[in-house]
């Protein structure tokens, strides 16, 4: 098998292309001329979406940008406030388009120009979801045909389309190619699901059904995103996912904000705004993605945002924020090792979080979990770390 590309990782990268043993891959391009990113993008994807379907047994989405996901997601009901949060209009979706809406929703600043990822062939219900958003390409295992004429008319026809064979698995022994030499490996096959959240360490050992469920997809995401790597999920989403970062205290502090983000952009004053006319949705969401985190902004980007508005702004305060965000409940956060200080429970306590999952094994667990059980939190060892390089 032989797929030419566009080019490497840059354009001066010109010779490209993706190889295989069999004769017939499992990959094949329906449409446009993926580049090297894409289809690593791609299979990181589909790797992702497919162990979260069989983890929880429904159809899951994910965006990918520069091989980490920015959002993943398995089907659930969309609520108005959601759909108005991230301009999603009120039709009726299928479980598939509603799961992707999820995960372009995680952060859609970081989405602009995402690869997405399906679990199940593609409807025309997804196909007109994906059609005003700003993407690269997707992959699924197939496509309706309705849906493929809807999708192959994005960027002019050259929108890249890529099908995988579901029942392909890759060798027990994958391999790549680093400045000349050959590296091999096991291919990382571990499962992941409820069982491996039963050592539950701190004296909070409650974990519900519905919060399990965010447990396994936070943590399935962090087994396909680049270390070190931190999501907070909810409502059977990565709604925060803190990737490739040197310190875990920082891969929290990125998953924590953007999950804050997250859930303030459901914020009355935030579904309360009105946009200058003429505003495309790319700008919009940058405007409530800047407005969310005003207490941030300085002078210049205060005023750039005021333009983007119409009226007064009326920014959420610290109080109305702390408030907003303890209304959740089921907010969890899981690491793909061990955590090795309380900072980042505390970091994360301000989000909400109540449920954790870790590696464990550090020396310093005893004061982890202290600081879970000043909390109020449950925390799960799995004892299995997920790094990915």
């Amino acid at each position: 098998m032989q797929i030419p590309l566009k080019y490497g990782c840059n354009p001066n990268q010109a010779q490209a292309r993706v190889v295989g043993d069999l004769p017939q891959g499992p990959l094949s391009v329906v449409n446009g001329a993926p580049s090297y990113i894409n289809i690593l993008d791609a299979l990181r994807g589909w790797q992702l979406v497919r162990e979260l379907e069989s983890s929880t047994g429904l159809p899951a989405a994910a965006s990918f940008k520069h091989v980490s996901p920015a959002g993943a997601a398995v089907a659930g009901a969309l609520s108005d406030a959601f759909r108005q949060a991230h301009f999603f209009d009120q039709g009726e979706w299928s479980p598939l388009a509603c799961a992707y809406a999820k995960a372009r929703s995680s952060d859609r600043v970081a989405s602009f120009g995402d690869f997405i990822s399906v679990s199940d062939t593609v409807d025309e219900s997804l196909a007109r979801i994906i059609k005003p958003e700003v993407s690269d390409g997707i992959i699924a295992p197939g496509y309706d045909p309705e849906a493929l004429d809807i999708i192959k008319q994005k960027k002019g026809g050259k929108y890249v389309v890529l099908q995988i064979d579901p029942a392909y698995y890759p060798p027990a022994t994958e391999s790549r190619t680093e400045f000349g030499l050959t590296l091999e490996q096991s291919h990382n096959d571990s499962t992941i699901g409820a069982d491996l959240f039963k050592n539950t360490v701190t004296k909070n050992k409650a974990i519900p059904d519905d919060v399990m469920q965010s447990l396994i997809v936070a943590t399935v995401t962090l087994k396909h995103t680049q270390s070190n790597s931190i999501a907070v999920g909810y409502g059977g989403q990565a709604v925060g996912v803190g990737a490739g970062q040197q310190s875990r205290i920082a891969c929290t502090r990125i998953a924590c904000d953007k999950a804050d983000r997250w859930f303030l952009k459901m914020h009355a004053k935030a579904l309360a705004l009105k946009f200058a006319d003429g505003m495309p949705r790319s700008e919009k969401v940058n405007a409530v993605d800047q407005f969310v985190r005003y207490h941030e902004l300085d002078d210049a980007e205060r005023a750039v945002l005021a333009q983007s508005l119409v009226g007064p702004i009326d920014p959420i305060t610290e109080d109305e924020r702390t408030d907003w965000l303890s209304t959740f409940d089921g907010v969890v956060l899981s690491s793909d090792a061990f955590v090795p200080f309380r900072d980042n429970l505390d970091r994360a306590a301000r989000s909400g979080v109540k449920y954790l999952a870790q590696a464990g094994g550090s020396a310093r667990d005893q004061g982890v979990i202290d600081a879970a059980d000043d909390h109020g939190m449950a925390m799960a060892f799995t004892g299995l770390r997920l790094f990915l390089h």
